[in-house]
Parts: C-alpha cells; sequence; structure tokens
C-alpha cells in the first residue's frame, strides 16, 4: 500500500517538511484551503548574520478569504532582490552555495503570477538536488478530514508552534555562523543543503 501525506505549500519549507516528502510515497499539496498569514506557505526562515531570520513573499489577498490556488504574488515592492540578497549575504561562506547557486538565483528574476506555481518550481530544484523521487499531486477539493491512509500536516509544521513530531528528530550540522549564535534547528531546507550538499539527503 502507497503511503500518502497532504502538506500545506511551502516557500523553501524547513527540514521538517522535506523529511515527509523523503518518508511518504505520493504528497497531495493543499490547493483549495484558505490562506493564513505568517506560516511557511508564504515564508521562510535562513540563518543570517544576526541569526535567524525570516523571508516572507508578499502576496494579494483580493478577500478576506482566498484560496491559496488563488493567491497572487505581489511584486509592488523588490522582495525577490532583497530575499536573494539575504541568501546570498547568509550563504556565501557555506560550503556548498557556489555550487547550487545557479540554480536558485533565477527564481528571483523572473516573476511567476501564483504563489503555489513559485513553491512548486523550486520545491522541484530542491527534491532533485537531494535526489528525493515523490509522486507529487495538487488536491482537487478541500477535505476537512481526510481517509485513515492519508496523513494530515497541513496545519502541523508551522513556524509559530514548537516541533511537535515524534518521527522528526532534530539533527545537529555545521552552520555558517554556530560559532556566534549555536545550532538553530528546523531551518529553511536550503540551509541544510548550502551547508551539507550531498551529505543533506543522508542527515533527512
Amino acid at each position: 500500500m502507497q503511503t500518502k501525506i497532504v502538506l500545506s505549500t511551502a516557500y523553501l519549507g524547513p527540514i521538517q517538511y522535506f523529511s515527509k516528502l523523503l518518508k511518504y510515497d505520493i504528497a497531495f499539496i493543499e490547493q483549495h484551503e484558505n490562506f493564513t498569514k505568517q506560516t511557511y506557505r508564504n515564508r521562510c526562515k535562513i540563518y543570517g548574520a544576526n541569526g535567524e531570520l525570516s523571508l516572507s513573499i508578499p502576496v494579494k489577498k483580493t478577500s478576506p478569504k482566498i484560496k491559496v490556488k488563488e493567491l497572487l504574488i505581489d511584486y509592488d515592492t523588490n522582495w525577490q532582490k532583497l530575499h536573494w540578497k539575504s541568501i546570498e549575504s547568509a550563504y556565501r561562506s557555506s560550503p556548498y552555495f557556489e555550487f547550487y547557486e545557479d540554480d536558485f538565483k533565477p527564481f528571483y528574476e523572473k516573476k511567476n503570477k501564483f504563489l503555489v506555481d513559485f513553491n512548486l518550481e523550486i520545491q522541484q530544484v530542491i527534491l532533485e538536488h537531494l535526489d528525493i523521487s515523490i509522486d507529487i499531486k495538487n488536491t482537487e477539493h478541500y477535505a476537512r478530514e481526510l481517509d485513515a491512509t492519508t496523513d494530515d500536516f497541513r496545519d502541523k509544521i508551522h513556524p509559530k508552534k514548537q516541533v511537535n513530531d515524534s518521527e522528526f528528530n532534530i539533527i545537529s550540522y555545521t552552520q555558517v555562523f554556530q560559532d556566534k549564535h549555536g545550532f538553530v534547528p528546523n531551518l529553511s531546507i536550503i540551509d541544510l543543503l548550502f551547508n551539507e550538499g550531498p551529505n543533506a539527503i543522508g542527515l533527512l
């Protein structure tokens, strides 16, 4: 029997998120839920010179309740330049940044219309570098309750919540600014990728 999970869309999701993509056979990305602020749907956490840093993609909320799949990226501010400058500043001295740089930089130059498309495209690049093979599908409708064969992690992986996941163990690895601020767990997957390169999949 194939194992299945439903996840929210995520912008450069945390390590916990990608540990799920490694474990399951099929991942459904929720398209029909109402968008909620301050989640990994449009934000990620990286490790900058001053410690943990959140990067958020601005979005256009055209109505109080808007489905994630309809969410437009807002380009009124040059968030792409800011995000890439922050990522580059955080990881330029990491062992593998230059190895992956050319695959990530284009995402901060082209303009995707919808948030879910941007997230999915950059996620595919990450999965390829991690050598993770998983069948990813979009949900066709919103189901409040899922069948017994599908695990629901849509709201369990959250930047404002403590990690409460018996199947996810915090792993330690060397981070660029660890000597200044100590080890910071469960950051964006790019923190693991840029610091560990091909070893990242083993740590996952």
